[in-house]
């Protein structure tokens, strides 16, 4: 086996020296002018409808697309004056029911700015009327752009006249958008943010503030005769709303009586894991390894079945592979803070909440954490759960991964049944389950979340019907099978890969990911499986065959391109006889309340051989190139994974597979565009780790080749040696006794 190689190099950083130019029609499209009369109208009814309704200051106003639509696409001069642009009043997005998406994005605008765009509208017909018979296509555009057909530009600028035509193409029509849903218990709702604070909402809406509890500005829990009244009076404030009572999804399982005992030796220096769930006994075997907090109000009853899912799953972090020996991953022992949030049937999100935020507050020494608490609910296609966001809001503001399980459907359920909260964190690693022949579980349910992000992220062997995964339960030895058996295994791993062999939680995700990623292509559809199941041992995530030179690369994004150009692929007869595969993770800032449009930074990964200029990508990428790329914003999410926060490219291993034509020195190049989706910088100062891996189609070991290469063109290679950092962690949490003078 051959060691994980660290690269540590100079990335550069290049700011967009591109400029957009004149907007312009798809070709062959054209607008007609009853098509701006339509939208006019449209607007002008809006403006109408908060004339009548004055709650607040300014209008709430959607745009509806005619399908998913790229920054680029959306709206720039409708909805605009001066320096207020379209893009900053944006406080929502969604995507429409029905089997076409399409975008439906809510502006918080003044009369003012709707008013002048019925004028810019208004003149745009006139000219269309007048000087283009009533339809204007896209060669009629590029001509007015470079000046060869012109018009009467005292009605409407040039500039302003083709920027309300693109925009126009784009725009099915405007409305308001309201909630209707009916929802019976406590509910989490989130209000559209405007400039009015919620207090002075409800005070005008007669909802008693003092009574309500909320998450944040805009998120809040109602009792249900207050959402009731907040949804008949001003039903467009409602941006979304979920119930606050979660069922905490069933897992199989049964007792089984034990062999012989087990016993564990006494902790030491390894690493702790956190982990949140219903309670923990301090009876069992293991309890000395165990730190039990109870979050829970003492008036709250508890049964002895409320000790059983959290007793399961600490087992598991604690000493899994004792009494699971198909199962060892050589990871060791790890000690556990056990934070009880819940009991073992419904629970408050609300309170879920809250919990977390306190929790990870106060123990900022704990980097990984477990979180096999799921909602028996599916997630809503057009945001976030209140959970979710809540944990990518922790992950983005501090150094901490959780691990979260993708949520189990019940035997009886025969229909597929998409994952629950809060198994639709972007930032988390979400872990389904699989069968010990690596086909899905029985009871996986399914991503994507907002009908887009790869979620689950990977799977491993949760158990099954056919054979179970051993746990210690309060009352004893019991197998059970459930993605909360899952998840504890890849929590174990990400503390090994963090604490032990001490990589950055960007590269322990990304070295998760890649290692389930096969070369050959999976059969099982990602929605359910992920990126595929994690290997048992985690020699085979540190290490690679000896055919493959696997390396890591981490930085941090502080321009639009940070790139570097000198990677050398070693040349064998002339060419460069290697397929290539590369996993990048990230943890951007993410916004609940801008809907289906919920990351606010894309990374753009370009991997390959240095052809001149330009980077000759492994899978065709030639977006934020030079080169010409129609390319519909649906297809860029699908095909390149678009605004989500795991990219992974790589080339298929084919049974006649030919080395590769060496472009120049034989030099590689990376290059990671950042874009960003609101006028924020948010992606500025984001950290990334990338793994690459490079297999040898005939089977030959080059590393040696490589790391000599790499050492001549200026980069630090570090072996990861597992026995070496072994050591070095040992080594830096020994205990310092000084003696008394």
């Amino acid at each position: 086996m051959n060691d994980i190689l660290q690269l540590k190099g100079q990335f550069e950083q290049k700011k967009n020296s591109s400029r957009p130019g004149s907007p312009k029609l798809p070709n062959g499209t054209n607008v007609k002018v009853e098509h701006l009369i339509e939208l006019k109208s449209q607007l002008e009814s809006v403006c109408t409808f908060w004339r009548e309704n004055t709650i607040l200051k300014n209008p709430l106003v959607s745009v509806y697309y005619k399908n998913v639509v790229a920054k680029s696409n959306r709206i720039k001069k409708l909805l605009s004056k001066g320096s207020h642009s379209a893009n900053e009043s944006i406080v929502g997005a969604k995507f429409s029911n029905g089997e076409v998406k399409k975008h439906i994005i809510t502006h918080y605008v003044s009369m003012e700015i709707i008013q002048n765009s019925i004028r810019m509208l208004e003149y745009c017909i006139k000219v269309l009327s007048l000087e283009f018979k009533g339809i204007i296509t896209s060669e009629d555009i590029e001509q007015v752009n470079n000046r060869i057909k012109k018009y009467d530009e005292k009605i409407i600028t040039r500039t302003t006249f083709v920027s309300v035509i693109v925009d126009a193409y784009h725009v099915e029509r405007f409305g308001v958008e309201s909630e209707t849903q009916d929802i019976r218990e406590k509910s989490i709702i989130t209000i559209y943010k405007t400039d009015i604070n919620t207090s002075e909402l409800m005070r005008r809406l007669n909802i008693d503030f003092l009574n309500v509890k909320s998450i944040d500005d805009t998120t809040l829990l109602l009792l249900p005769d207050q959402y009731a009244l907040l949804k008949q009076k001003a039903p467009y404030l409602i941006a979304m709303a979920v119930s606050d009572l979660s069922e905490i999804t069933r897992e199989d399982f049964e007792f089984q009586p034990s062999a012989s005992m087990i016993s564990i030796p006494a902790p030491q220096n390894e690493p702790t894991i956190g982990v949140i769930d219903t309670m923990f006994d301090e009876k069992v075997y293991f309890s000395e390894w165990v730190e039990f907090t109870n979050m829970l109000d003492k008036n709250i009853p508890l049964t002895p079945h409320d000790y059983e899912h959290g007793t399961k799953v600490s087992s598991i972090i604690v000493d899994g592979p004792a009494f699971n020996p198909d199962l060892e991953d050589n990871c060791g022992r790890f000690k556990v803070k056990h934070f009880g949030v819940a009991t073992s049937g419904q629970f408050s999100s609300f309170t879920v909440l809250k919990a977390i935020k306190e929790i990870v507050a106060n123990n900022r020494d704990i980097k990984v954490w477990n979180l096999s608490l799921g909602s028996a609910m599916e997630i809503n296609d057009n945001f976030i759960s209140p959970e979710a966001a809540v944990l990518d809001q922790i992950q983005y503001e501090n150094d901490v991964i959780f691990v979260v399980s993708g949520t189990n459907k019940s035997v009886e359920e025969n229909r597929k049944k998409k994952v629950g909260a809060p198994a639709d964190s972007i930032n988390s690693i979400v872990v389904n389950s699989v069968d010990f022949n690596d086909k899905p579980a029985s009871y996986s349910r399914e991503g994507l979340v907002l009908s887009f992000f790869n979620k689950p992220d990977v799977s491993y062997y949760g158990g099954d019907s056919a054979q179970k995964v051993r746990v210690c339960s309060p009352t004893g030895e019991c197998m059970v099978a459930g993605t909360s058996y899952a998840a504890p295994w890849i929590t174990r791993k990400m503390a090994y890969l963090i604490h032990v062999i001490g990589v950055s939680r960007e590269v322990a995700k990304a070295l998760i990911i890649d290692s389930a990623v096969k070369w050959q292509k999976s059969e099982e559809p990602s929605c359910i499986i992920g990126y595929g199941a994690v290997p048992k041992q985690i020699e085979e995530i540190v290490q690679s065959p000896e055919d493959e030179i696997r390396f890591i690369l981490s930085g941090t994004s502080k321009e639009y391109d940070t790139y570097n150009y000198n990677i050398p692929v070693p040349i064998y007869k002339e060419r460069q006889p290697f397929i290539a595969k590369a996993t990048l993770c990230y943890f951007p800032k993410c916004s609940r309340n801008q809907g289906v449009d919920y990351t606010n930074t894309e990374m753009d990964l370009h991997f390959g051989r240095i052809d001149g200029k330009q980077i000759k990508t492994i899978n065709d990428n030639n977006q934020s190139t030079n080169e010409p790329c129609y390319l519909k914003e649906g297809n860029a999410r699908k095909l390149y994974r678009k605004w989500d926060n795991v990219k992974h490219i790589g080339e298929m291993l084919k049974s006649r597979a030919t080395p590769k034509k060496v472009y120049g020195y034989g030099l590689w190049g990376i290059s990671i565009k950042t874009k960003e989706r609101l006028e924020r910088k948010d992606g500025e100062g984001i950290q990334f780790g990338v793994v690459v891996t490079l297999k040898e189609i005939n089977g030959i070991n080059r590393i040696e080749e490589f790391i000599q290469q790499c050492s001549f063109r200026g980069w630090l290679v570090n072996r990861i040696d597992v026995i070496s950092r072994i050591d070095i962690y040992n080594k830096a949490e020994e205990e310092i006794k000084f003696d008394e003078l």
